[in-house]
């Protein structure tokens, strides 16, 4: 696994440099939930990814990613919560196999993601 250790966090300096990566949950108006899978360069503020589906597995998250970075680039660190579809083989196969460190805030500090200096 390529984690980071969270004393060496430095906020981003340029473009791909650091992403955040979670989910943001909404229903229709017919009841169904769907889940959005929402990626902000913490830099530009430029957001590669915000892709909205019924259900979300951990292959589709590194399907997506492994779609968007072919266009705008790999980031070197995506900052990500402790949730299932994060935590897995294939999302840490794919960041080593990139190079990409998945950084992962502490349980009950979801707000660590999105803070440059944190």
């Amino acid at each position: 696994m390529k984690a980071k250790l969270r004393e060496d966090r430095a906020p981003a300096t340029r473009p791909n440099d650091v992403w955040a990566m979670d989910f943001v949950h909404d229903q229709l108006a017919t009841g169904r939930k769907i889940q959005v899978l929402t990626v902000v360069d913490t830099f530009s503020r430029f957001s590669p990814v915000v892709d909205p589906r019924f259900s979300y597995r951990a292959e589709e998250v590194v399907a997506t990613l492994e779609r968007v970075c072919a266009k705008v680039g790999y980031p070197r660190t995506i900052r990500v919560d402790q949730g299932s579809e994060f935590v897995s083989r294939d999302l840490d196969l794919w960041a080593y196999a990139k190079g990409v460190t998945l950084d992962f805030s502490r349980p009950g500090k979801p707000t660590e993601r999105l803070h440059r200096g944190v």
